[in-house]
């Protein structure tokens, strides 16, 4: 696996249905905006020059980015029928989705039913899923980086890139690459402001980034003086914008993870799914319309072949205008399921001083009248189906650490 190959997993693109191209573009700016940002100062080689527009960026990405679904189209094209095993290399995840009953680091992932994979390594900054096999079962100088911490799993390749001195010398090349890497740390971390979600491996990593970017450069294109705020502030501002042109259900879907658990005492399978969102709750459900009309997109969303959940839950993440870094949680029982109601609730009285879970009201300063208050009281209730909004004060609890939360509730039922 060459240095590029690797670095490319680290910012995995999680529209596996979307093949790359203008579409990728309208769902996912931020990510084209990086790579401009990354490539174009010192620019790319004449021939791979790209404007961040949709077509010309669309051009770019299905000339060099594979997803799930390109890859799925692939096979299609080539007529190939049988079942495939291929090896990857697992980065900010530690688990495919599927993972195979028998033998660990298997597994395959939804939409690519005709493909198995096995694991030869992985990074990553979440919980252990204890779907890996051990160091001494994976191929020599494969990585096996499980260390839940770090803001960025950036920083934790970069950390082990260096470590085998696989991070080349300090080439044009290698100084875009050092900038797409910094733009996923600064991002994971708010540029290294994240309250709970900064460590000394995100610090360094940004650091050791930096010197590499603001070194002086033997370059044929014309001198420049690096702007770490604007190129920050460009990034940032792409991924704030970038829900505008999405349906909810697409809000939704843009950054979501789902797991099952099992209740040890029913036995009841619980399938939960987590939705992030950089947009407060009461803008998800104004270009919703109205509560109401959220609650039933949601459930939608929920009840979909490819989701299928017991739990749906919303996280937003948001800067107010007062510049307060603002977090709510939403919670919803999907469907008739006893396991996922007592887990639920379970998380909640477990939680609530942890997470510090509050009342919910309105964090974000709009002058949207018809959406405050008792507006709000449908995603209150316990009927038809149980559900829950709230603040969540304490502002350094992501779904890194909501997520497990809420699985081992359900699991301990």
């Amino acid at each position: 696996m060459t240095l590029l190959q690797f670095l490319r997993q680290a910012r995995r693109v999680h529209h596996q249905f979307i093949s790359a191209g203008p579409e990728l573009y309208r769902l996912r700016p931020e990510f084209v905006t990086a790579l401009w940002s990354s490539t174009n100062f010192p620019a790319l080689k004449n021939e791979e020059k790209f404007e961040n527009t949709q077509h010309s960026a669309g051009d770019f990405l299905r000339e060099h980015i594979l997803t799930v679904a390109d890859f799925s189209q692939s096979l299609q094209d080539q007529r190939v029928l049988k079942q495939i095993l291929t090896e990857a290399t697992l980065v900010d995840w530690n688990a495919l989705p599927c993972p195979s009953r028998n033998d660990k680091g298997f597994g395959s992932l939804t939409g690519l039913a005709g493909v198995s994979f096995r694991a030869l390594g992985c990074i990553d900054h979440h919980v252990d899923e204890g779907y890996m096999p051990t160091a001494d079962e994976l191929p020599r100088n494969q990585p096996l980086i499980i260390q839940p911490g770090p803001g960025s799993c950036a920083s934790l390749i970069v950390r082990e890139l260096q470590r085998q001195t696989l991070w080349a010398d300090n080439t044009v090349e290698m100084v875009q690459v050092a900038k797409l890497a910094l733009s996923a740390i600064l991002i994971d971390t708010s540029n290294l402001t994240a309250e709970g979600k900064v460590t000394d491996v995100d610090r360094e990593a940004v650091q050791s980034l930096r010197n590499q970017i603001e070194a002086p450069q033997e370059v044929s294109t014309t001198q420049y003086k690096w702007d770490l705020e604007g190129f920050y502030g460009g990034i940032v501002d792409a991924k704030k914008n970038s829900l505008d042109l999405l349906t909810v259900d697409e809000v939704l879907d843009r950054d979501y993870k789902d797991w099952t658990e099992k209740s040890q005492s029913s036995g009841q399978n619980v399938k939960i799914g987590f939705c992030s969102s950089v947009k407060p709750i009461r803008w998800i459900v104004q270009k919703a319309g109205t509560p109401e009309e959220f609650l039933k997109s949601a459930r939608s969303f929920a009840a979909s072949a490819d989701k299928d959940l017991d739990v749906l839950v919303v996280m937003t993440a948001f800067t107010a205008k007062d510049g307060q870094f603002c977090r709510e949680l939403f919670i919803g029982v999907a469907r008739e399921n006893e396991a996922a109601l007592e887990g639920a609730k379970a998380f909640v009285e477990q939680t609530s001083s942890q997470l510090g879970l509050i009342d919910w009201s309105p964090l974000d300063a709009e002058d949207i009248p018809e959406l405050t208050g008792d507006a709000f009281s449908p995603l209150n209730a316990d009927s038809p189906l149980w559900r829950r909004l709230w603040v969540q004060k304490n502002a350094a609890g992501s779904r890194k650490q909501v997520a497990p939360l809420l699985r081992t509730a359900v699991a301990r039922l």
